[in-house]
């Protein structure tokens, strides 16, 4: 019997002004992209304060795309959005949406109680369970009330490095998808 894999999907949470989009958001949006491509996972933002007459992923995508360089001119967000991988939400004041899987919040400080390894993300993400990794965009990290509503933390680094979110991003991701081919 073949085992169903579930999906991982990069949450990106912003922490700067959540009425001005700024250049921060465009480029963690541009590198994001190419990696949830390049590792088969989904991308979803929280709070992002993207135009209001535009709602659509693929308009969200192409609006980003039409101002950057980085990430192939945007083509691979662009990707994202026409596949139904890409996905914009407001803040969560209740919880992360169902259909993006089990929160794990990636923090240099997770909660004994709460921790987990990547391992762990692996093995659940094996067994068909999906999985929402959280990553904070901006100074502050997530607030919070993110930080309780994740029902596990993973920190990446082997001791609590705080790293850069792109930085995070890509190791997170890069080591994940190396973890889950190795099995």
């Amino acid at each position: 019997m073949e085992r169903r894999s579930g999906r991982a999907t990069i949450a990106i949470h912003n922490s700067y002004d959540p009425r001005v989009f700024r250049e921060a958001h465009r480029r963690i949006l541009a590198r994001a992209g190419p990696l949830a491509l390049a590792y088969d996972l989904n991308l979803a933002t929280f709070g992002f304060p993207f135009p209001d007459d535009i709602h659509l992923p693929l308009e969200l995508a192409e609006w980003v795309a039409a101002s950057t360089s980085i990430g192939e001119d945007g083509s691979y967000l662009k990707e994202l959005a026409v596949k139904g991988r890409f996905q914009n939400f407001p803040y969560p004041a209740r919880g992360i949406p169902p259909q993006l899987g089990i929160p794990v919040l990636t923090t240099c400080d997770p909660d004994p109680r709460k921790s987990l390894e990547l391992e762990d993300i692996a093995s659940m993400l094996l067994d068909g369970q999906s999985i929402c990794l959280i990553f904070g965009a901006g100074p502050k990290g997530v607030p919070r009330e993110v930080h309780e509503l994740a029902r596990h933390h993973l920190d990446i680094t082997f001791n609590g490095h705080s790293l850069e979110t792109c930085t995070a991003l890509g190791a997170v991701a890069a080591a994940l998808a190396h973890r889950l081919r190795a099995r």
